[in-house]
Formats: C-alpha cells, sequence, structure tokens
C-alpha cells in the first residue's frame, strides 16, 4: 500500500527509515527541506506542499500524521482535509489528547473522511527494535493499514493491536504514558536510596547488570538505567530537572473524572513539578511554621 507521512521529525524519519526496508512506497513532506531530501536519498519521494503531496498519491489515499500534539496536529490535519477527497485516510501517530482524536474524527466523518488515531511507543530505538501501537478507528478502515503496522511492529503478530473505536488508541497510550510515569519514579527512589547508602560503596551500575537478568523488577527501562550508568556513573552535568510532554497530566485528569484512584500516577507527576523548583515556597513555609510554634531555628539563603 502506497502511504504518505507527514513530519519527519525524530520518530517520524525513524518510521520512514523501518517501511522503506519494509517494502512499501512512501511520499513524505516535512517543513524542513533536508529532512525531505534525507527521507529521498533512502528512496522515499519527496513533496514540497500538502496538495503536491495528495496529487502524488492513488485513491484512496492515507496520509500518517507524525507532528507534535496540540495545534500542530490541528493544522495539519486541517489542512490535509483540503486537499484530501471522501474515502482517504487521516492517520495520527503522535501522542494527542485522545478527546481532540474523538473530536476530529467526527469531523472528518462529516467531510467523508476516515480517521485512525494511533498510541505510538517505541521512541528513538523503534527504528530497529520495532515500535508498540494502539490503534483506535473503525475496523474496516483499520484493517486496511495492517500491513503497515506489521512492518513498523516488533514483529508481524506481536506489540500492535486495533484497541477500540475512534479515541481509543490514543487513550490507552495516555494511559501507558502515566504507568511509565510511576515505573520511572520507582526506579530513580530505590536508586536514590542505594546512592545515599554510602557505607557500602555500592555500585548501581552492577546492580543494574545485576536486576537486568531474571529479577521481578527486570525491563527495557532497567536495560536504559545500565546504559546510562555505565556512561556516566554519577551522572554528572544532568540537571535535577524533569519535564514532562502532558500524557501524565491528562492521564490523572481522566482519573479525577473518572472518580478513579490512581495515587503512584499521580505522585509520580507531582514530583517532575517538583524537580523544577529551585527553592518550593512551600518547603519554605514548612520550615517558617516550625520556627513559628516550636522556636525552631531556619536555616538562611
Amino acid at each position: 500500500m502506497q502511504l504518505a507521512m507527514v513530519g519527519l521529525g525524530k520518530m517520524g524519519a525513524n518510521m520512514v527509515t523501518r517501511l522503506l526496508k519494509g517494502g512499501h512506497q512512501l511520499v513524505v513532506y516535512d517543513l524542513n527541506e533536508s529532512a525531505i531530501q534525507a527521507a529521498e536519498q533512502q528512496g522515499a519521494a519527496g513533496a514540497r506542499t500538502l496538495a503536491e503531496l495528495a496529487g502524488r498519491l492513488a485513491a484512496p489515499r492515507a496520509v500518517w500524521v507524525m507532528v507534535p500534539s496540540g495545534s500542530a496536529t490541528e493544522q495539519t490535519i486541517e489542512q490535509l482535509a483540503g486537499v484530501l477527497s471522501p474515502g482517504d485516510v487521516i492517520i495520527d501517530g503522535g501522542n494527542s489528547y485522545y478527546k481532540d482524536s474523538v473530536r476530529r474524527a467526527a469531523t472528518l466523518k462529516e467531510r467523508g473522511l476516515n480517521f485512525v488515531d494511533v498510541g505510538t511507543s517505541g521512541g528513538v530505538w523503534g527504528v530497529t527494535q520495532g515500535y508498540s501501537m494502539m490503534v483506535g478507528g473503525e475496523a474496516a478502515v483499520v484493517t486496511g493499514f495492517n500491513s503497515i503496522f506489521e512492518t513498523l511492529a516488533p514483529a508481524p503478530d506481536t506489540g500492535w493491536g486495533h484497541v477500540g473505536p475512534n479515541g481509543a488508541g490514543h487513550f490507552v497510550k495516555m494511559v501507558h504514558n502515566g504507568i511509565e510515569y510511576g515505573l520511572m519514579q520507582a526506579y530513580a527512589e530505590g536508586y536514590e536510596l542505594m546512592q545515599q547508602k554510602t557505607e557500602f560503596d555500592l555500585d548501581l551500575h552492577q546492580i543494574s547488570e545485576i536486576w537486568r537478568h531474571g529479577s521481578v523488577v527486570r525491563s527495557w527501562l532497567l536495560d536504559l538505567i545500565s546504559k546510562a550508568l555505565a556512561e556516566n556513573a554519577t551522572l554528572e552535568g544532568i540537571a535535577a530537572y524533569v519535564p514532562d510532554s502532558g500524557e501524565g497530566r491528562w492521564t490523572v485528569a481522566e482519573a479525577i473524572d473518572l472518580g478513579c484512584a490512581i495515587p503512584v500516577i499521580s505522585i509520580a507527576l507531582q514530583r517532575r513539578f517538583i524537580s523544577r523548583q529551585q527553592a518550593p515556597f512551600a518547603d519554605k513555609l514548612l520550615a517558617a511554621m516550625r520556627q513559628q510554634f516550636g522556636g525552631h531555628a531556619v536555616k538562611k539563603e
């Protein structure tokens, strides 16, 4: 099946590489000309406008969008809708908010266009190890892209699946990323505790290697921890500042809406917020309260 890819950032470009190696024909577009040229050198057909991209595809056309979530995705999908025809398909493989995907699917349906939301995980390693894909959309539409998913996945029958109607793919990916927050925080706290136990002079990389084999806490995240510690045992030069890209917030907000308790994920998100505060006002106020009721000394800045 011929497919177009819009958005050739690191993940989009890696997916193009994997699809081309799998024998698929691709038309590509990006705002960055050098990214288009790099894909052309691998065998993709480049387009310099979305209209040109649409014109290079045979009907029914399929366009996979891999641009940042939010306004960039919104604008790209709207522009594509203007150059595509009834029966064509837009696939959003980015980290869009699932409620936006539900809305976009309904809006596109009114224009005769089909929509598929694909929650995609795999990061920079997906090009070699494959991507985990959680697919939302109408079953009849999704089935037409099985060969694409089979090529991008770790194996044709592993790591991907149609999980439900429009919005379900991005909903499951949202929860996936929320779980990721909790797992990362648990590992980080455990390693913090071991790092603080200075009397044992623990080798954290060695312990990572022990845990990677046979342990109940072995995982790909642990593999990456081991790799990071092998490269930089003290994490020198890395600031204790942890951003979040939105999925954790959406997960916690959804839990509040549903009255569903997810304390670990919620705390993990809050911990990231704390990492960005150099001198939290709340901690200053705690010190001030202790001074007020107990006369305890406060440490000056």
